[in-house]
């Protein structure tokens, strides 16, 4: 495509960068939203599941697969929540906050890499106009 759109650059730069996250999490057996469900996940006092849907832009119907998994995987508990009966507080176990740990430096080691190899200011920019279209999106001001 000579003249690509901006919607094109951003979404096969995002499945660029998802390729890569799950070649990486897949020598972990997980994948990328595992890994971003976990790191969306507090290690120590639970997060409740709204929340996690919210933090990963996820319909609930996907996060409630995506939890599933994560359970089967001896990943994440899940207890009711104390202040609120009816809902439900998700927990890390001992594998998940290893492989909590594991997402995270898969994270930052991608980020370093970004900015070791593309200068601050590029970086800036890229960051200003992401956001000034995240504003335009979110302010209905598209269509």
């Amino acid at each position: 495509m000579k003249d690509k759109t901006i919607d094109y650059t951003l979404r096969t730069t995002w499945q660029a960068i998802a390729r890569l996250y799950n070649e990486e999490a897949s020598k972990f057996d997980g994948s990328m939203a595992i890994g971003f469900a976990l790191l969306s996940i507090d290690k120590e006092d639970g997060t409740p599941s709204t929340y996690i849907s919210n933090r990963m832009g996820m319909e609930p119907t996907s996060l409630t697969r995506t939890l599933k998994t994560l359970e089967e995987k001896g990943l994440i508990t899940r207890k009711k929540n104390p202040e609120d009966g009816r809902g439900v507080l998700i927990y890390l176990t001992d594998l998940g906050k290893e492989m909590r740990r594991k997402s995270k430096e898969t994270v930052l080691k991608f980020n370093e890499s970004v900015k070791k190899n593309i200068s601050e200011e590029k970086i800036n920019h890229f960051m200003e106009v992401t956001g000034m279209i995240n504003d335009l999106i979110a302010e209905k001001k598209i269509f």
